[in-house]
């Protein structure tokens, strides 16, 4: 990629670089890779949709990577545990990606998906166990819930943790900080097996020099985002301001969609 190719994408799309970067500085630093709010920002600009879902993927799988690395140096991951879960999630998320849908289907299920995330992430403060009741834990039931997470996820090119890790401190499934982890390694799978269920039933078109610049941009803002995680704003106070705007991206898809 030379200088002038570079210039004329940073002249054309800063704005979408910029928010792109504050995306990942922001979800890295509470344990999510922003699939969500890529897609919403992406479903506002002229790129076109075929392209979204693969770009929002390859920039959930950027961001989650580190998450994952991270994570497993502290060893949070309970394996016996997290193998049920995402055993379910992967194939359904690998159909979810495979389907191929016409462009309002994708459109109406994104704004309604954006808008249950929004709802989610909004109430999330109040649903954060703070123990683990093992007499509440069923797998099976878990690993069904996160089946179908992963299916969405799969369909409309999210990685599902932002649902997933309320589900999870709802059952009081584990702490905190391995329900984080599990929750990153949940989207960084997801986001791979749904890109190439969609990369062997559509194809992946994208513009591969755009493509290569906000992962590079997703990437430095989930470097930084994982050391000043909390530093200014608390995760409440990020997912809140993140939930009103996905919902008023949501809201917009779904007016122009359906109206």
């Amino acid at each position: 990629m030379d200088i002038e190719i570079i210039t004329n994408l940073l002249s054309i799309y800063w704005h979408l670089f910029l928010l792109f970067f504050v995306i990942a500085i922001l979800y890295s630093s509470v344990g999510f890779g922003g699939g969500s709010s890529y897609l919403a920002i992406l479903a506002l600009t002229g790129i076109i949709f075929t392209q979204i879902r693969t770009i929002s993927l390859l920039c959930n799988i950027a961001v989650v990577s580190l998450n994952v690395f991270h994570y497993q140096k502290k060893q949070l991951y309970d394996w016996k545990k997290v193998i049920p879960i995402i055993s379910f999630s992967i194939p359904l998320a690998f159909i979810g990606g495979f389907i191929e849908v016409n462009k309002h289907i994708f459109f109406i299920s994104l704004g309604f998906t954006l808008l249950l995330a929004s709802i989610v992430m909004w109430f999330n403060k109040k649903i954060v166990s703070k123990h683990v009741n093992t007499n509440q834990i069923n797998l099976t039931r878990n690993s069904s819930y996160a089946g179908i997470i992963g299916f969405l996820s799969g369909m409309v090119g999210i990685g599902g943790g932002i649902f997933l890790a309320p589900l999870l401190h709802l059952r009081q499934w584990d702490t905190p900080k391995r329900i984080a982890a599990t929750a990153s390694l949940f989207i960084l799978l997801n986001s791979i097996s749904g890109i190439i269920g969609y990369s062997l039933n559509s194809g992946i078109s994208i513009d591969l020099n755009l493509t290569i610049m906000l992962i590079i941009v997703v990437l430095i803002g989930s470097f930084l985002g994982n050391r000043i995680s909390s530093l200014f704003l608390t995760p409440i106070q990020i997912k809140k301001g993140t939930a009103i705007l996905i919902a008023f991206v949501s809201i917009r898809i779904l007016i122009k969609y359906l109206l």
